[in-house]
């Protein structure tokens, strides 16, 4: 194309819809004006002293070379500012030099060159041709983009700018690409295609008012029907074949096989794990792809890409059997555990149960994190239903195989309180297990409604090993078992029956009254055994802090258990009295509960059912 025509550019709403070629020279552009042509005088044979043949060339000259005309000279002189052009007439005319210079302002030009120039004026105030090399290129240059018009021709242009609406391409003048006719689909990036080249079709043009409108997308749609055909000829399912990926969806991606599109769905991108299509892809991408299904009727493409490459599961039980150690990065995480991924297409699960032989995991995210590479020992293989089990414990050695050969039942440990229960304490190991300690295991004699009324965490204590169970993950201590139970010799030994004794009320209830004899030890009066007549309400008879006096009747050292009677006491104002109480007893079981019931049969008292539910909770 010629040098630019600088042009009242127009807003797409100003687009004449027609096309015209009002404003085109008087002649057709391009059909130069040969001024030696058809005339009186021959021109080879003037005789230049005869002034009537002079005048009859100037006159046929002036007659020939008319204004608004293109018409051919003969370059006869370049010089640093214009370029002198003879068109036959009686002067040349002058044409400056940035005329004949391309884009990067250089000058091809020669005396001697043949040109087409356009005639503004014949003659100026001076004697002299006005010319325009530029406006000769300007007028040839739309007669051109008439006729590519008409013939429906193809023109090439560089984007050079983004207005409203669309773009504006140059090809050779400024012309209008609206957005629409851009591609076959909506361009978001219009900035991405400044500065490129592109083919397009002329749509409308009005030279009157400078509009020129193009269509790519007509050339596109015309190139893709073309290539629909020839693709539907060959295509066949199973077919593998290139093609480009058009566009992307949360569901896949449409791949243009050559003027027709196929569904790459996202569960077939890849046997590995595709959480949006993106990952894989991108607008652009050549890709290869398999033809899964194909409905020639309605012209649909199912494909695949994973289908390319073997299922990796076929040789997953080979590849990996239990036992194995592996390497894998952490894919996803739930409540119950993490999925590493081994290979494309191969995961395993990491139970939140294998992740630590000691702690107390709760959550995957104690552990690891999306992303993270880590070591891993296969537990088992379901290729079949495409499970792996994996465990990140194993990696280790097990620190309850070492606890259970370390250290044997009647041992005893030194360590840092961890945790307090309700139901006991945990007591930390160098090797990471922790050992429990019940709350039935902390003191024989003390009763200990929680294990924080003795100890807190952090503190210092020992204790003697119970029981290790590896399989089950248990392991128990003791701490009343680092001393002698009181309960078998010096407590039987203090409190022998008939023994009177002084203590503490220290709790009443329904059934009976509990009196603290010393530190941890205490004996129960039960209601019977209160006082000589029927005591409905122990509450009515004493206060918590009260002393009273009674007399063991009971003590049972596998029960922890003192049995007490002021009943019995008062019965020693009779001479034997006490003794003969306890004569009564001797052919009795030691149970207490026992002894209560047979003291009260003596005495011909009922036992009601509560009575009886409460005894036995004692």
């Amino acid at each position: 194309m010629m040098k630019n025509e600088e042009t009242n550019f127009f807003e797409p709403a100003t687009i004449d819809e027609g096309r015209s070629d009002e404003d085109s020279p008087k002649k057709d552009a391009g059909d130069s004006v040969d001024t030696n042509a058809d005339m009186n005088v021959d021109l080879d044979n003037v005789d230049l002293d005869n002034m009537d043949d002079m005048e009859a060339v100037y006159a046929q000259s002036l007659e020939r070379l008319k204004e608004d005309e293109i018409v051919k000279g003969t370059v006869v002189q370049v010089t640093k500012d214009h370029v002198l052009v003879d068109v036959g007439y009686k002067s040349e005319g002058q044409i400056p030099i940035e005329e004949f210079g391309d884009d990067n302002g250089k000058y091809d030009i020669r005396v001697g060159d043949k040109v087409d120039v356009y005639i503004e004026k014949s003659e100026n105030d001076n004697g002299l041709v006005v010319l325009s090399k530029e406006k000769a290129d300007q007028f040839m240059l739309w007669e051109e983009i008439r006729k590519a018009c008409e013939d429906d021709e193809i023109v090439e242009g560089k984007v050079v700018a983004k207005i409203k609406g669309g773009l504006v391409v140059d090809i050779g003048v400024k012309a209008f690409l609206p957005g629409s006719q851009i591609d076959l689909h909506p361009v978001r990036d219009l900035d991405a295609l400044l500065g490129k080249k592109f083919r397009f079709k002329i749509v409308k043009f009005n030279r009157k008012r400078g509009n020129i409108v193009l269509s790519r997308r007509a050339l596109l749609e015309q190139e893709r029907e073309e290539q629909k055909v020839e693709t539907l000829k060959v295509l066949e399912e199973g077919m593998v074949l290139e093609g480009v990926v058009k566009n992307i969806t949360d569901y896949g991606a449409f791949i243009d096989l050559g003027g027709i599109d196929g569904l790459l769905h996202i569960t077939d991108i890849s046997w590995g794990r595709v959480n949006h299509p993106t990952e894989q892809l991108k607008i652009g991408d050549k890709v290869q792809v398999k033809v899964l299904k194909f409905d020639r009727e309605k012209e649909r493409v199912s494909l695949g890409m994973k289908q390319i490459k073997p299922n990796p599961w076929d040789t997953a039980a080979n590849n990996y059997t239990p036992g194995n150690r592996v390497k894998g990065k952490v894919v996803s995480l739930t409540d119950y555990g993490a999925f590493l991924e081994l290979q494309e297409g191969i995961e395993g699960l990491v139970h939140i149960s294998e992740m630590s032989w000691t702690k107390n995991i709760k959550s995957p995210t104690q552990v690891v994190s999306l992303g993270d590479v880590v070591d891993a020992v296969v537990l088992s293989v379901d290729a079949e239903n495409k499970r792996i089990s994996l465990g990140l414990k194993q990696v280790e050695d097990n620190p309850w195989e070492i606890i259970n050969k370390k250290y044997s039942p009647g041992t005893v440990i030194k360590g840092t309180v961890k945790n307090v229960t309700e139901f006991g304490i945990f007591i930390g190991t160098e090797e990471g297990v922790d050992g429990l300690v019940h709350i039935s295991d902390l003191s024989w004699i003390r009763k200990v409604k929680h294990p924080a009324e003795l100890y807190k965490r952090g503190q210092e204590v020992e204790a003697v090993v119970l029981n290790v169970d590896p399989d089950a993950e248990r392991f128990s201590l003791g701490i009343k078992q680092l001393s002698e139970d009181p309960w078998k010799k010096e407590i039987p030994s203090r409190y022998q029956p008939g023994t009177v004794v002084e203590g503490e009320v220290v709790s009443i209830t329904n059934f009976g009254v509990f009196l603290k004899l010393e530190d941890d030890v205490e004996g129960l009066i039960h209601v019977s055994e209160l006082a000589k007549g029927r005591v409905d309400d122990p509450h009515k008879y004493c206060n918590v802090k009260d002393k009273l006096t009674a007399v063991i009747v009971n003590l049972d050292p596998m029960e922890k258990k003192i049995g007490l009677s002021i009943r019995a006491l008062d019965q020693q104002q009779d001479e034997g009295g006490v003794a003969e109480y306890m004569k009564k007893q001797e052919n009795q079981t030691t149970q207490f509960g026992d002894v209560l019931r047979a003291k009260l049969e003596d005495a011909n008292v009922d036992l009601t059912p509560a009575d009886e539910e409460e005894e036995n909770k004692e």
